[in-house]
């Protein structure tokens, strides 16, 4: 439908412009990407895609379209390939395992896109995924422990070894403590979109919303002229992480702690037009 069509361009004209206004504003100067930066970025070679991935915000589900688009045939559908199999570095091609000249023509001629979400929304999925499922072991032994070690006072010695019962302030001091950033860049899961997928060095063509996932997928397919069968999955809404479930976790935090955490995710706020949530005590 053609109207649809314009007024979806309309739409993504405009989060282009909202996200290269507020890159003006608050980046004073551009620096060169290196091979690092490039990480998230998955290459689809036969549709001219670069998708930068970031997690808990449909990454499993796009994954699997990057890996029907580009399996030659391999897969016919994605809700097919088991989600482990999605994470599997050596699936998709990274950016990064590029040449230089190879880098700077994708760069130059490919099709770029981003799916963000609202970024506090996005942090307490990442919180109830990591730290609340049992099978999540590697996280809690990696980041429990230690958060458990630092931000509990006097914690039992099961959770010191197991660290599988991380409250949420607890995590939340954790990424305020200066030392967490020091040590090493945060987790891929709560780390920010901007320094994920450097938006305001890579120009995307089109930045994707969680919040309008389905149309804004199917608009990125149909501008590469993926095949009409490929579909992109319709996500599954029994144990997302809503608005509300948000509120309710940010209920016990202190205003000052809510501010410092908002600062932290300004950036992705202001680039991607999210507005502060209401819930928030922060005015």
């Amino acid at each position: 439908p053609q109207f649809e069509q314009s007024s979806l361009q309309a739409v993504h004209q405009h989060r282009r412009e909202l996200l290269s206004n507020v890159c003006s504003r608050y980046t004073r100067k551009r620096r060169l990407l290196r091979p690092d930066d490039l990480r998230h970025l998955v290459v689809d070679d036969t549709h001219g895609l670069l998708y930068c991935y970031v997690p808990k915000v449909a990454c499993t589900n796009w994954k699997r379209v990057m890996m029907v688009l580009t399996g030659q045939g391999k897969y016919q559908d994605p809700l097919e390939i088991p989600a482990h199999e999605a994470h599997v570095p050596s699936n998709l091609r990274s950016l990064s395992e590029y040449s230089v000249p190879e880098i700077n023509s994708r760069l130059r001629t490919y099709l770029k896109f981003v799916f963000v979400r609202e970024p506090l929304e996005r942090l307490v999925s990442a919180y109830r995924n990591k730290f609340t499922l049992s099978y999540n072991t590697a996280f809690h032994k990696r980041y429990g422990t230690r958060i458990v070690r630092r931000h509990r006072r006097q914690p039992s010695e099961r959770a010191l070894q197991r660290g599988d019962d991380v409250r949420f302030d607890e995590f939340v001091y954790y990424l305020l403590d200066p030392r967490t950033q020091q040590e090493e860049p945060f987790n891929e899961h709560w780390e920010r979109v901007h320094s994920l997928c450097h938006p305001c060095i890579i120009h995307y063509d089109v930045v994707g919303k969680y919040e309008t996932l389905a149309e804004d997928a199917s608009y990125i397919l149909q501008l590469v002229g993926a095949d009409a069968s490929v579909k992109f999955p319709a996500s599954s809404k029994t144990t997302r992480t809503t608005d509300n479930m948000t509120a309710q976790f940010f209920q016990d935090i202190s205003p000052f702690y809510q501010r410092r955490l908002f600062n932290l995710y300004k950036m992705d706020y202001l680039l991607f037009n999210y507005s502060i949530p209401s819930y928030l005590r922060i005015r």
